[in-house]
C-alpha cells in the first residue's frame, strides 16, 4: 500500500485501486481502475536504474532520428536534383539557363533592330552597337550564330559534341521571330 496526497493506492492482481480518504473521514469512497496492469508513472514508483537507462538512451535516439532526416534530405534533394534537359547533368542547369537567356536577348535585339533600321543585322553588329549586353558571341562552350533574311531570322546556339561514351550531352538550341527557344539537332 502506497500513500500520496491523501490517496491510498493498492495493487492487487494487476488491478490498481485508488482509495480516497482523509484523516477525519477515512476511506469514504473507492474508485477502481478497470484497466488491468494500469500503472502511474510517478518517479517514486519507477526504479532509479530504469530512469538512468532511459535518460541515456534519449540523446542516442535523437541523434539517430537527426541522422535519418539528414540522409533523407541528401537522397531526395541533392542526389536526385532535377535536370533542365534530358541527358544533361544537374551542374549544366545554370549554363543552359544562361544560353536560353542569351538567345532571348539576341532575338529581342534583332527584332528591335529590324523594326528600327528596316534591315537585319549580323551578330557582330548587334554586339558592336550595344544592342545586346555581350562582349563576344559565346558562353560556356556554346557559340551563337545569327541567320537572317528580310523578315525572318534564326539565332542558333551550338556546342561541340560530348566525347563518345560520355553520359553527358550538350543540346543545341535555336530561336526565331516567334521568340520561342527550342532544341535543334
Amino acid at each position: 500500500m502506497l500513500s500520496t496526497n491523501g490517496h491510498k493506492l493498492l495493487r492487487s492482481e494487476g488491478l490498481l485501486l485508488c482509495v480516497q480518504g482523509s484523516r477525519n473521514r477515512p476511506h469514504t469512497g473507492i474508485s477502481t481502475v478497470l484497466f488491468p496492469r494500469a500503472r502511474f508513472l510517478w518517479p517514486a514508483l519507477a526504479p532509479a536504474a530504469a530512469c538512468r537507462q532511459n535518460c541515456s538512451m534519449r540523446p542516442l535516439i535523437g541523434i539517430l532520428v537527426a541522422a535519418g532526416l539528414l540522409l533523407g534530405v541528401y537522397y531526395f534533394y541533392l542526389k536526385k536534383m532535377p535536370t533542365t534537359d534530358e541527358g544533361t547533368a544537374p551542374t549544366q542547369a545554370i549554363s543552359l539557363t544562361g544560353v536560353r537567356s542569351d538567345l532571348l536577348h539576341i532575338a529581342q535585339a534583332e527584332r528591335t533592330f529590324t523594326a528600327t533600321n528596316d534591315h537585319c543585322a549580323s551578330l557582330d553588329e548587334l554586339i558592336s552597337t550595344n544592342s545586346v549586353s555581350m562582349s563576344r558571341p559565346e558562353r560556356d562552350g556554346y557559340v551563337y550564330t545569327l541567320d537572317c533574311s528580310r523578315e525572318a531570322f534564326t539565332v542558333t546556339a551550338r556546342h561541340a559534341p560530348a566525347p563518345s561514351g560520355s553520359p553527358i550531352r550538350y543540346p543545341n538550341f535555336a530561336i526565331d521571330q516567334s521568340m520561342e527557344v527550342h532544341e535543334v539537332d
